[in-house]
């Protein structure tokens, strides 16, 4: 049975709705975990490498640039040869390049891995979320990408287990080295998944590279790419800026590395919710109204996380960065695209994601330089709370409403 006759019947779909979103969903929870691991290992190597704040920062830096160049080479290519080869491939190289880390036996050979695991893990999360709203229907496209965005939390919340129980005992190696495992579930990723209708049907396979890199700046796609990259810069930023230095700005505040472990799992717990809730709601209140609500609350609870002076404010205020903020980014995806046509929808996507991992490579930067200045946590995160304000006013100005509206 085709993917065609799967989405005209309501069981059919449903079976294949739910087998492609836990095959690419495995695959998010797999980059999330890789990303997470490395916010707790950084905070671990300050100890056992002595590493500076400017290093920490130039180390996650580095794994954002990879990142970025990954999103932008994986969008363009998944446009010319599929959704599915193009994913399978990212997938492979952020693992090898992952597992490969817990052999670093220096700085410079670690960030030269983390750049290569970025590339792939950049790469990945956009072709995969576009394959996955080319495959469902209108009316739970975004709901469906949402979900697969949850996956993230999933991620995080292994990561922070495996750093909990495991780091503690068995050092920071042991963690990329659970890396590796991803290239195994490649290996039945590769049967379990296919190229979309839309994209097989419909892809317009001949256009340059240079054509569709312009095609999503001509006048019908101009206000759109703007909004897109204005968004996905400020909450990136901000995401790489405070929750890859979490672990970190915990134990700044005075906690144990476990205690700091044990809080952040805590926090995690809550990006549960938070992308359920927008998954909820993105089909019922719409696109802009999920980004942009999310979005301020997010604001609002990294100024209070950043002055906070008691542990119990600290902890709420956390959770509630993590509920909101990766609510926020559930929908950034579910959004992103449905802003563009089939033969360009990946370069779209892979160039805003791409501009954003810019931002990536800013905000840790950032961080590192000024907690190396002295610079208080409370002014660090007011500067977070300006950038995400930025991208919830670039959607209210700009943004338009796709809610149940055909992609093409």
């Amino acid at each position: 049975m085709n993917n065609s006759i799967l989405l005209k019947s309501g069981a059919g779909r449903d079976r294949h709705q739910r087998k492609l979103l836990l095959s690419a969903g495995l695959s998010w929870l797999f980059d999330a975990m890789d990303v997470g691991m490395l916010s707790f290992i950084v905070a671990a190597l300050s100890v056992e490498w002595g590493l500076g704040a400017h290093q920490i920062g130039l180390l996650t830096a580095t794994n954002s640039i990879g990142m970025a160049a990954g999103a932008a080479a994986a969008g363009l290519l998944a446009d010319r040869y599929g959704r599915r080869a193009i994913l399978l491939w990212t997938l492979v190289i952020f693992s090898v390049a992952s597992g490969l880390s817990a052999l670093a036996g220096s700085f410079a050979v670690l960030m030269v891995l983390r750049f290569a695991a970025g590339f792939g893990l950049g790469g990945e999360l956009p072709v995969a979320s576009t394959l996955v709203s080319e495959s469902v229907p209108a009316e739970s496209r975004g709901k469906a990408v949402v979900l697969l965005e949850s996956f993230w939390a999933g991620g995080w919340i292994l990561s922070a287990l495996i750093a909990y129980f495991i780091i503690p005992d068995y050092g920071w190696r042991i963690g990329f080295a659970i890396g590796l495992v991803p290239v195994l579930y490649a290996l039945y990723l590769r049967r379990a998944i296919q190229d979309p209708v839309r994209f097989t049907t419909r892809g317009n396979q001949s256009l340059s590279y240079g054509n569709r890199i312009a095609s999503i700046w001509q006048s019908s796609h101009r206000r759109s790419t703007i909004m897109l990259w204005i968004l996905w810069f400020t909450v990136v930023l901000s995401y790489y800026g405070m929750f890859l230095w979490l672990p970190t700005v915990m134990v700044m505040k005075g906690f144990s590395l476990v205690r700091s472990f044990e809080y952040v799992l805590i926090m995690t717990l809550a990006q549960l919710p938070g992308y359920f809730t927008a998954a909820y709601l993105i089909e019922r209140a719409g696109r802009k109204f999920v980004l942009i609500a999310y979005l301020i609350l997010t604001a609002v609870c990294a100024i209070v996380f950043g002055s906070a002076t008691s542990t119990g404010v600290l902890i709420a205020a956390g959770i509630g960065l993590s509920f909101f903020n990766l609510g926020a980014w559930g929908a950034m995806y579910a959004y992103t695209p449905e802003l563009y046509p089939t033969p360009i929808r990946s370069t779209g996507v892979g160039l805003a994601a791409s501009f954003g991992r810019v931002g990536g490579v800013i905000g840790p930067y950032l961080v590192g330089a000024l907690v190396e200045r002295s610079t208080p946590i409370s002014a660090i995160f007011s500067i977070f709370f300006v950038t995400i304000l930025i991208g919830a006013a670039a959607v209210l100005l700009l943004g338009k409403e796709t809610k149940g509206i055909e992609v093409e």
